[in-house]
């Protein structure tokens, strides 16, 4: 476990606006109570409640990662509107302490997905 610092910073803020993931055509998320987190020189990432993201759309899948800073990372398949986007989603579930404020939320790459919106 590594901790943020100014080799590597991480902030972590409230974000202001609403934030919507739509992805088939569908709304995936729809929030006012998302997070960013700014990791080092990597592009923002958008953390949405998991209480504000249709999980029901959501399939977990054996696929995961670990950040050093972060913890351990699992995935989900988005599935809707006849289509599916493998590990499209994550979440750390158990954060380490430097970051246990994303324990909860979803991140969504914007790649994978048609669109995030903030407004």
């Amino acid at each position: 476990m590594k901790l943020p610092g100014p080799d590597h910073p991480i902030t972590i803020t409230r974000n202001a606006k609403r934030v919507r993931v739509t992805f088939a055509g569908q709304v995936i998320a729809d929030t006012t109570k998302a997070l960013t987190l700014q990791e080092a020189s990597y592009p923002a990432a958008l953390y949405i409640p998991r209480a504000d993201t249709k999980m029901d759309l959501l399939k977990p899948t054996a696929h995961a990662s670990h950040c050093p800073y972060k913890g351990d990372a699992s995935y989900f398949t988005i599935s809707a509107g006849g289509r599916s986007a493998d590990n499209a989603v994550w979440s750390y579930e158990k954060p380490f302490p430097a970051m246990a404020e994303i324990a909860g939320y979803l991140a969504f790459y914007p790649n994978r997905i048609d669109r995030i919106e903030e407004s």
